[in-house]
């Protein structure tokens, strides 16, 4: 949340820093902290970001805007430390028009950032203005010309926008598609895959071509439209999807197909938005739902779920089950609150509740190698990474002032479980996320629903 805020009327207006990676050694007084949401610009100000705040950020276009996306496992190993990074994923587009949209299949290859040092040496005594600044990023784009990241895309055809998309775990070339057309797909896609794994460079225009390709299965039997799709981590090829209708289908997976049990589980009173299977009990999975509501189901039960709780006074639009403390739930609604439930309290599973962001919540995710850290976006424009075993501790605050050499007076209502704020100063665009697995350290892929961007974010905050 620490910006750096630039005059635009004048060539040689100095920075007024706030943030401590720029020269800590002489700063003459406390650094602004802005509060996104909160604090309002003056006429000729503009944000800019901190370099220092990241490993690597950049942005890709992949097309027209999305709903939803999905990174896919691939077997290139669990732990990448070294730079440069590979991964593949994929999208759901939400054309202009119905005949336009199509399944985009990508690989991000030659990610090549830097690693920093915790915190930054002590830059040279004296002001710095925006021009030498500005010099020492164009040295950087120049360094980074030959090591330019390489966007390979395929695109296979889908009937309508994709509302939501899910690869599976254990055979990732296998993915579900819900569409706007109230019908849900099972794709193969492992011949487009393969075909990103052994190509080199995109050749010119080959991404503009938009494949037929028929899916494995498709459901008509939802009554609506729907987004809430999950595969089960633990039993292979087991499926759940829900629709606007509050229905939810229970898919099992035959030998060459897939049976869809055409009786839904009914529970809740409005639409069903999200779903989750838990990562320890193969026949448990947990829905949410515009009435508030979370519950947990057992799918040999169809009457009623195991268990029901509010969670939330408005829409509860996604939740998330933390996969290494599997009694932990995070759920955000619309109000922009987000909030951790522990399934152990069974009477009331509320353990934490932020209200932080200023407008509906629309991603939220534990970080795959903490149980105590997760990421959420909102329409506000930002993206929160939020550490949830922290507390206020003014002796270390304290010391760490003392080694930067300034100080930033934060909010004393700033929550101290906030780690770190990447904001989009972007109108109109809602964000979704995912955490890139494979990659130990705070790398995150970002998604602008409507401007179908796609951004990769390697933090420090887990660093700092």
């Amino acid at each position: 949340m620490v910006r750096t805020i630039r005059k635009t009327k004048s060539k040689k207006t100095k920075k007024v820093e706030a943030s401590s990676s720029s020269n800590p050694a002489v700063a003459s007084g406390p650094a602004k902290v802005w509060q996104p949401g909160v604090d309002e610009l003056e006429d000729g100000e503009e944000l800019q970001f901190d370099p220092e705040a990241y490993n690597y950020l950049r942005g890709f276009s992949i097309g027209w805007s999305c709903l939803s996306f999905d990174v896919v496992r691939d077997q290139l190993g669990l732990v990448r430390s070294e730079f440069p990074h590979m991964f593949y994923g994929v999208a759901g587009t939400q054309a202009e028009k119905a005949p336009w949209n199509y399944i985009g299949i990508f690989k991000l290859s030659n990610i090549s950032g830097k690693k920093r040092e915790p915190i930054p040496a002590s830059a040279v005594d004296g002001d710095t203005d925006v021009d030498s600044d500005s010099s020492s990023d164009e040295e950087d784009e120049e360094i980074n010309e030959d090591t330019k990241p390489v966007l390979h895309l395929k695109k296979v055809a889908h009937a309508g926008g994709v509302n939501r998309i899910r690869s599976m775990t254990q055979k990732p070339h296998v993915c579900a598609t819900w569409g706007d057309t109230g019908h849900v797909q099972v794709w193969d896609l492992s011949s487009f895959l393969n075909s990103l794994a052994e190509s080199g460079a995109p050749a010119p225009k080959e991404d503009d071509i938009i494949h037929r390709h028929l899916p494995l299965k498709v459901f008509s039997g939802h009554k609506d439209e729907g987004y809430a799709l999950d595969w089960s981590p633990l039993v292979t090829g087991r499926l759940v999807s829900g629709d606007c209708k509050k229905c939810i289908h229970l898919w099992e997976p035959t030998p060459t197909n897939w049976n869809v049990d055409p009786n839904p589980y009914v529970g809740h009173t409005a639409s069903v938005e999200d779903l989750q299977w838990s990562p320890t009990e193969a026949d448990i999975f947990a829905s949410c739902s515009v009435d508030g509501t979370i519950a947990i189901w057992d799918v040999r039960e169809k009457n009623k779920p195991r268990m029901s709780f509010k969670a939330h006074e408005t829409d509860v639009n996604v939740i998330s089950w933390n996969r290494l403390a599997s009694c932990m739930i995070a759920s955000g609604c619309d109000d922009g609150s987000f909030s951790v439930h522990d399934l152990r309290q069974i009477q009331d599973p509320l353990a934490a509740h932020f209200k932080y962001h200023k407008k509906a919540i629309t991603s939220i995710e534990w970080s795959p190698h903490e149980a105590s850290s997760l990421a959420v976006t909102s329409e506000d424009h930002q993206l929160t990474i939020w550490d949830l075993s922290l507390e206020r501790d003014a002796e270390e605050e304290a010391e760490f002032r003392a080694k930067m050499k300034e100080q930033a007076n934060a909010p004393e209502d700033l929550p101290p479980q906030l780690l770190f704020v990447h904001q989009v100063l972007i109108l109109s665009c809602c964000l979704i996320l995912s955490w890139l697995y494979h990659f130990p350290c705070t790398v995150l892929l970002l998604v602008k629903v409507k401007f179908m961007s796609l951004t990769v974010c390697m933090s420090r905050a887990r660093e700092i």
